[in-house]
């Protein structure tokens, strides 16, 4: 019995889209690159941003961590409010808080962001610990924010937890570490991405997780 839950965030629990987008269109411009195409940017959600940044825009790792500082002066300002939560998530973490189940935020996002933005969303007290990357871009591997928070909070019986999340490295990042994933369609990865990497149950809303557990 899975009673040991941990979500992602970006495209789990909050559509991010337009404070990320926001964000990067920011940086991108304090770099001189143009970039019209706005939906082409909904890649950034989810992967870690300096990977992100040296992928599609052919910077080396410096580059990247400098379009990363760009990208946190509109984020820390505008972006991390602009993230409203998805429809279903407040009264899908309240009956499963009531139910018994202990959950967790587990999240590429840096940590600091993360606590802000589940505060701002009035989630706070339905989560037992949220645990993210740091700033200086360490940490930023699911696998390595899952393990964390796992060791932190003295978790040891994996066959319990069950990982939530709408993208390739939630699900990766589960299996890694040993522990059973659940891929979300209404978040910003799609069946096939999901499917391939590997997620033991896929489902359309959050509404569904009741049923899985």
């Amino acid at each position: 019995m899975f009673d040991i839950l941990l979500f992602d965030l970006d495209g789990t629990l909050t559509r991010s889209e337009q404070g990320i987008v926001n964000s990067v269109l920011y940086a991108l411009n304090e770099m001189g690159i143009t970039e019209d195409n706005r939906e082409g940017l909904k890649r950034f959600i989810g992967p870690p941003l300096v990977e992100s940044f040296m992928r599609y825009y052919g910077l080396d790792e410096n580059g990247a961590q400098g379009a990363v500082e760009l990208y946190r002066v509109y984020y820390r300002a505008k972006g991390i409010y602009e993230a409203p939560l998805y429809e279903g998530v407040r009264e899908s973490l309240t009956a499963l808080k009531e139910a018994g189940k202990a959950l967790y935020v587990a999240t590429s996002k840096p940590e600091v962001f993360a606590r802000q933005i589940i505060k701002h969303s009035g989630l706070e007290g339905l989560f037992n610990d949220i645990v993210g990357s740091n700033l200086d871009g360490t940490r930023v591997d699911k696998s390595e924010v899952i393990s964390l928070l796992l060791e932190k909070n003295q978790i040891t019986d994996k066959s319990r937890v069950l990982m939530i999340g709408d993208r390739q490295h939630d699900i990766i990042g589960a299996k890694a570490v040993g522990v059973s994933s659940v891929g979300v369609l209404y978040g910003y990865g799609n069946y096939e991405e999901l499917s391939r990497a590997g997620a033991d149950r896929i489902i359309e809303k959050i509404e569904d997780l009741l049923n899985v557990i």
